[in-house]
């Protein structure tokens, strides 16, 4: 297992170089793909689990976004588990400040094989819009940047392979529709022209379809009696562009500049946790982009994101 686990990670390093954005569409906390999953053969499973957790992540531009996040895994046996996460977003930024409930997410988990060694475990689950993505600041729809949903129906699927030191996970995100979103800077209306070489800098998303994500972790854990750590690589490659409606009214994949809002996301993500008992935790998580992408208009790139949760488990 260490041999296979330094091959992808030797492997990983070359594409580093060629990395375009780092952006998360939310699957890379689902199921079988979450980060610092617990592996303990000697403790009792409890079958209930609720995580409330504050995330923040900075962004390339100006908004910053805070979320509240509730995390309900229901397990049915030591086999079938049902998670559904219920998020809060607010997002503060030059352009304004926007805050409503954010894109609901729900997946089934079973787990395929578990021995003394190892467990492999699948996952399926999607992602429901909250609204159309198209809040707007008086007669301006806000660039996705400010958007408190992604405005789009997902199917979420994916598998792993834990054991103590380790964790592989890969997964897939297919959107199937278009958003509401209407941010167009050549249509953005103010009364002071300085401001609109800061409004360009955001890119244009009208009726974005997001294109379709595919992701690999790569984690190594340090378990101790009551303390965990982790560090590993997230890579998330868009094997499908992002279509937009440009300002003459065509579909296109590429900004002005001859960017394609695709390729390959790269971050790295460290954790901590402490186990107070069989009962509850806390853990931080801190994530840092590597590269980021040129063209991005579902405005999911991050500078530096960074959470704190509580999970109790009954």
């Amino acid at each position: 297992m260490r041999v296979f686990g330094l091959f992808v990670l030797v492997i990983l390093i070359p594409l580093l170089v060629q990395a375009q954005g780092c952006s998360d569409a939310g699957f890379c906390t689902m199921g079988a793909m979450k980060p610092d999953q617990p592996y303990n053969k000697r403790v009792e499973l409890k079958l209930k689990t609720m995580e409330f957790s504050l995330y923040r992540g900075t962004t390339t531009l100006s908004p910053i976004i805070q979320v509240a996040n509730l995390d309900f895994n229901f397990s049915l046996n030591s086999r079938n588990a049902i998670q559904v996460k219920v998020p809060y977003q607010w997002v503060k930024g030059t352009l304004g400040n926007t805050a409503s409930i954010g894109d609901i997410s729900f997946c089934y988990t079973r787990n395929l094989f578990s021995s003394d060694r190892f467990d492999v475990n699948a996952t399926v689950g999607g992602k429901l819009p909250t609204n159309n993505s198209n809040i707007m600041i008086g007669p301006n729809a806000l660039p996705m940047y400010y958007q408190t949903s992604l405005g789009t129906y997902d199917l979420i699927a994916g598998v792993s392979l834990i054991n103590r030191q380790w964790l592989f996970a890969t997964g897939i995100q297919i959107p199937f529709n278009r958003n509401g979103n209407k941010f167009d800077w050549h249509r953005w209306q103010t009364g002071n022209p300085d401001e609109l070489p800061y409004i360009q800098e955001y890119p244009n998303s009208t009726d974005l379809h997001r294109g379709i994500d595919v992701m690999l972790r790569v984690e190594r854990n340090f378990r101790l009696a009551r303390f965990n750590f982790s560090a590993g690589l997230l890579p998330i490659y868009r094997i499908t562009g992002d279509e937009i409606t440009d300002f003459l009214g065509k579909r296109t994949s590429v900004d002005a500049k001859g960017n394609i809002a695709k390729g390959l996301a790269m971050s790295w993500i460290l954790t901590a946790g402490y186990n107070f008992n069989v009962h509850s935790g806390v853990r931080l998580l801190v994530g840092h982009k590597i590269v980021q992408r040129e063209f991005s208009p579902d405005g999911l790139t991050r500078e530096l994101v960074s959470s704190l949760s509580y999970s109790y488990r009954f």
